[in-house]
This record gives C-alpha cells, sequence and structure tokens, in this order.
C-alpha cells in the first residue's frame, strides 16, 4: 500500500501542474476532475473549503490571500496553466496578473470589466487566456462560433438557469457561487441585439413564463449574458440571452431593488455607514448558500437559426443536468467547472495555443475543440441534446 502511495506521488510530480485560484463548489470540482491526469494546486482564503478538497482528493493546497498580487504571482510561479474561479469583482486583477506571470489561463469569473483590453498584454506575454469559459457564458458562445462556421446566423438565443430541486420560501433559489456576481447579474444592464442594433434594457426586464420538460414553467428574463457575442459576432442581425428561475423570484428581487437594498451610497443607521449593497449581500448569503448535498439541476435551451447550404436550418440544443449524488459535486459545478477543465486540457495538450486573450467563441470556431468539449462533458454525464429542424421542409 505504502509503495502504491509513492508511485502515485511520483507520477504526479511529472505531470504538468495547474493552479485553481478559488475553492469553492465550482473551483472544487475542478480540482477534482484535472486531479485525475495533473498536478493540482488548488488556493483560496477560506480554510474549510480546503479541507472538504482535500480530505478526499490528491490535491495540494494553499490557504492565501489571492487579491495580494505579489502572494498571487509567487503562488503560480511553477504552474504550467492557471485557473480563475473567483468572484467577479476580483477576476480582472487575477487574470492581468496571471498574464504578467506569464502563465496560460482559463476563467470563469464573470467579471464586469472588458477582458479583452488585455489581449495586447497576453500578446507581449505570449500567453494563452480564454474568458468566460463556464456554462452560460460559456457553452453558448462556443456553440455559436462552432454553427457560425457554416451557417449564416440570423438569431440566436439562449436561456440558462440554475436551481434548487426544493423551492424554499422565499426565494426559491441557491447558488453555488457568490451572492455578490448574483445580485450584479441582476443589476447590470441587459444588452441584446434586435435588427442589427444594441439595445440596453434593465435587467430583469421582459419577463416570459417558458416551460421544460421534466421541470414546468420557468420565468425567464433579460441578464447581460450575451457578453463577447455583441462584439465578435456583429453580422448576426438578433442575439437575446435570459436567465431563469422559479416563477415569483423576480419579483422579490425587484422590490429590494426598488426599496434600495442594492445600492452602493451608504446610508447612517444610529451613527455608523452602512453601504445597503454589503449588507444585503452579506444577508443573502445565508440564505442562498447551496447545501453541499442539496439536489439542484443546470437548465439551458440555445436556439440558432439562419441558412446553410442556401437552406433555412434551426439548431436547439437542450441541457437539463442534475446534482450527482455519487460524487456530491451539484450541477452548475459540474455544466460550469467541466467546461473549464475541457478547455484547460485543449491548452495543456497544445491543441488550442494561439495567443493572447480569447472569448469561447474563438475555441468554438474549431470543429475538433467544439467536439472535444461536448465529448468531455458526455463522458461526465453532461449532455448538450442537439435537435436539428429545416422549415422549409415543413412548407
Amino acid at each position: 500500500m505504502t509503495r502504491h502511495f509513492v508511485t502515485l506521488s511520483l507520477y504526479q510530480n511529472n505531470m504538468k501542474k495547474i493552479t485553481i485560484l478559488g475553492a469553492g463548489m465550482v473551483g472544487r470540482a475542478m480540482a477534482i476532475d484535472l486531479s485525475r491526469s495533473f498536478n493540482i494546486t488548488s488556493a483560496d482564503m477560506d480554510v474549510k473549503a480546503l479541507e472538504l478538497l482535500v480530505a478526499k482528493h490528491t490535491v495540494k493546497t494553499v490557504m492565501a490571500d489571492l487579491s495580494d498580487t505579489s502572494v498571487l504571482t509567487s503562488l503560480i510561479s511553477d504552474a504550467d496553466l492557471v485557473i480563475c474561479a473567483l468572484p467577479g469583482h476580483m477576476g480582472f486583477k487575477a487574470i492581468k496578473t496571471v498574464i504578467e506571470a506569464g502563465k496560460d489561463l482559463v476563467d470563469i469569473s464573470f467579471m464586469p470589466e472588458d477582458y479583452m483590453v488585455l489581449n495586447d498584454l497576453a500578446l507581449e506575454n505570449n500567453v494563452t487566456v480564454v474568458a468566460d469559459c463556464g456554462v452560460a457564458p460559456g457553452m453558448p458562445n462556443l456553440l455559436a462560433g462552432f454553427h457560425n462556421e457554416t451557417m449564416q446566423i440570423t438569431d440566436f438565443f439562449y436561456m440558462v438557469g440554475g436551481l434548487p430541486l426544493e423551492r424554499k420560501f422565499p426565494f426559491e433559489y441557491k447558488a453555488p457561487f457568490s451572492p455578490v456576481d448574483v445580485v450584479e447579474e441582476y443589476t447590470r444592464p441587459a444588452r441584446y441585439v434586435e435588427d442589427g442594433k444594441v439595445i440596453i434594457k434593465p435587467a430583469m426586464s421582459d419577463p416570459e413564463l417558458v416551460f421544460f420538460q421534466g421541470i414546468g414553467h420557468l420565468e425567464a428574463f433579460n441578464t447581460d449574458g450575451l457578453r463577447s457575442l455583441i462584439l465578435t459576432m456583429k453580422h448576426v442581425p438578433n442575439m437575446k440571452e435570459k436567465t431563469l428561475r422559479y416563477p415569483g423570484h423576480i419579483r422579490l428581487i425587484q422590490a429590494l431593488q426598488n426599496s434600495g437594498f442594492f445600492n452602493n451610497d451608504p446610508i447612517q443607521v444610529k451613527g455608523v455607514d452602512i453601504i445597503p449593497f454589503d449588507f444585503t449581500t452579506k444577508l443573502l448569503f445565508k440564505e442562498w448558500k447551496l447545501g453541499i448535498n442539496e439536489p439542484e439541476f443546470t437548465v439551458m435551451r440555445i436556439q440558432i437559426s439562419g441558412t446553410e447550404n442556401g437552406q433555412q436550418k434551426e439548431v436547439i440544443y437542450n441541457l437539463l443536468d442534475r446534482f450527482d449524488p455519487e460524487t456530491g459535486i451539484s450541477s452548475m459545478a459540474r455544466t460550469t467547472g467541466y467546461t473549464a477543465t475541457a478547455t484547460a486540457n485543449l491548452i495543456l495538450g497544445n491543441h488550442f495555443n494561439k495567443k493572447g486573450v480569447f472569448p469561447p467563441e474563438s475555441v468554438g470556431s474549431n470543429k475538433n475543440s467544439t467536439n472535444f468539449i461536448l465529448d468531455y462533458l458526455s463522458e461526465r454525464g453532461i449532455n448538450y441534446v442537439k435537435t436539428e429542424r429545416y422549415p422549409d421542409e415543413n412548407v
């Protein structure tokens, strides 16, 4: 038995090294997945999260303040690749630091800043960066890039949501990541494209009920999920993204927003300055915290329409993924994390070796890369069910 572990340790020391920034539910899922084939270091400030990870898996853990540039630079000094699974407000600074350290990177932080402004810096440092590389943004971008190679796309639309199986009053919502990022998704203006023009509306606007097989009716509403597609797919006249929640959830969020709970201007309470946004997200952290073994699911529908070889065509991808009781890994962590780990494999395997900063649609434009990621996900039980329609045939 001892010889087995010594051999395993020596074998892992000869593997390529990946440092994962963030050991939350998604970061932990990625570390476990990649530990099968790589030497993994997981870093976080949360000791409990690190202990949970190292208890059952061969992963090196480091407690570190990842907001400290010097600490982060030292931490990744021997990494062959870095994966950033930090809250959005930390993402841009972390990416910049990793690039300056000359390390390839896959990022899922969903930062509010435009990460493409770091492209020249990435070129200078000869590194490959793929950002927004999760379930969404991520997979819809990848598939848009894939079909853009063979179709003249006229319409691109997707809806996505991660929800607990049990609808618990009042919010009927849980999240495997920071509530701060969720609230920012609810408050950041939503952009979509209609007849070739970029339209900006408040987040949570245009609600509609949509039926999903096996789930029932969910409420879809505008959020700012198109991200890079607005710039990289300017030739597509109609593009939109919506977030999915149980019906009624969004009315509660709008009530909080309209009452000032998400404001960033401090108010005085008994002589103490309090920022409502910080106060609210602190309370919501406990309310929205997804239990380690709490059943939940991820649902997404991606619709791509246009012409291919002169013929009208519509492609639809449906995803319904559920919590895996065997591994104890949440669906949102799996669907988000494994998209990133698949991309990490592409980069380390030298299958995607362009230098610079790239959105997922750039990876998706390569047929082999897209098929690799879809196969990688399928091997882990995550299946995007594809159907094709040719409307002209019904005429």
